[in-house]
């Protein structure tokens, strides 16, 4: 095998040295040939043929070298590469948030059925949260564990039902309103926080104007809208605000009215209240000869509903694996 063949052939940038020290190192042929230049018959002969030996030689040793440090620069390059189709930070938009989205459905339809949002203080008296709204002074929903009092007297709300009694002190029958916001309470476990969002609703209107049967088609029709071909039913229930009062269900989305775990085996989830307002309510505010409907809903109940999320404590926990879901 000829020296530029054993060049060519060099597996690696430490082999092609050794080769390069052997061929034209110290003690090399071509070193030893130049040595003996001294005792050449033609010595200029005999030094051209060595250094066209030695930069054939040289020219061969750098192509091999330059070679092979392009292989290891393209194995190093691929052992090292980021594949950057893995990381998709510029692609990914943000998105509402579960609640907020259950809340912006839930006003669209609402609004689109001719009802203002109407909004109002989240510390408020006694009266306007308990007193107007038919709780007296003994009611069990005013004990310390279910609400938070102030120093001065005052409550965080516990339902947006306050804005109701703020609206029908300033505005005169007929109308249609909802209040959307935030509530609180002192209870927290899988279907409780201390803070929470409802929506509630009211209709008033001259007395025999609004039915029960209007209250019952209008929360079918949201139900339906929100939920999908679910069926509803009402059951007679008790609320101070209320007379007569009941607590509508739908169909257990989760198991289709089979009877499942989240349903307790019922075929049928609890997602809000309603009523026709009790008269001692509008006694408190000054209205006469008039009837109406009220109902009221929390958002994060029917948000856990719609979106299969098993916990609603895991709506405030950030956790984006939950959140991601939602874009």
């Amino acid at each position: 095998m000829s020296n530029l063949e054993r060049i060519n052939d060099a597996p690696t940038i430490d082999a092609l040295d050794k080769l390069r020290v052997e061929l034209l190192g110290r003690k090399s042929a071509i070193s030893e040939g130049f040595a003996a230049l001294k005792n050449a018959a033609d010595k200029a002969q005999a030094a051209a043929e060595l250094n066209r030996k030695k930069e054939e030689l040289s020219n061969a040793i750098a192509n091999r070298k330059a070679a092979l440090e392009s292989v290891e620069l393209e194995a190093k390059t691929a052992k090292e590469a980021i594949d950057v189709t893995l990381f998709d930070f510029y692609d990914r938009g943000g998105s509402l948030h579960p609640i907020n989205r259950a809340m912006e459905e839930i006003v669209e339809y609402f609004t689109g059925m001719n009802f203002e949002v109407k909004n109002g203080p989240l510390i408020d008296d006694e009266f306007h949260n308990f007193e107007a709204l038919n709780l007296p002074k003994h009611h069990p929903a005013r004990e310390m564990q279910d609400t938070f009092y102030m120093n001065d007297g005052m409550v965080l709300r516990t339902h947006t039902s306050n804005v109701q009694i703020h609206t029908m002190l300033a505005e005169k029958p007929p109308f249609r309103m909802i209040a959307p916001g935030a509530v609180f309470r002192r209870d927290y476990d899988l279907t409780h926080t201390p803070m929470f969002h409802q929506v509630e609703g009211l209709a008033v209107d001259e007395k025999g104007a609004i039915s029960f049967a209007n209250l019952k088609h209008i929360l079918e029709d949201f139900l339906n809208s929100f939920f999908g071909d679910f069926p509803t039913r009402f059951r007679p229930s008790f609320f101070p605000f209320t007379e007569p009062s009941a607590e509508v269900d739908v169909g257990c989305i989760f198991c289709g009215g089979k009877g499942c775990r989240m349903c307790k085996n019922t075929g049928w989830l609890e997602v809000l209240g309603c009523g026709m307002v009790d008269p001692n309510v509008f006694k408190a505010v000054g209205y006469e000869n008039v009837g109406g409907y009220a109902f009221g809903m929390g958002v994060e109940r029917l948000a856990t509903l719609k979106y299969r999320v098993g916990d609603l404590r895991s709506l405030y926990e950030g956790d984006l694996d939950l959140l991601e879901q939602f874009r």
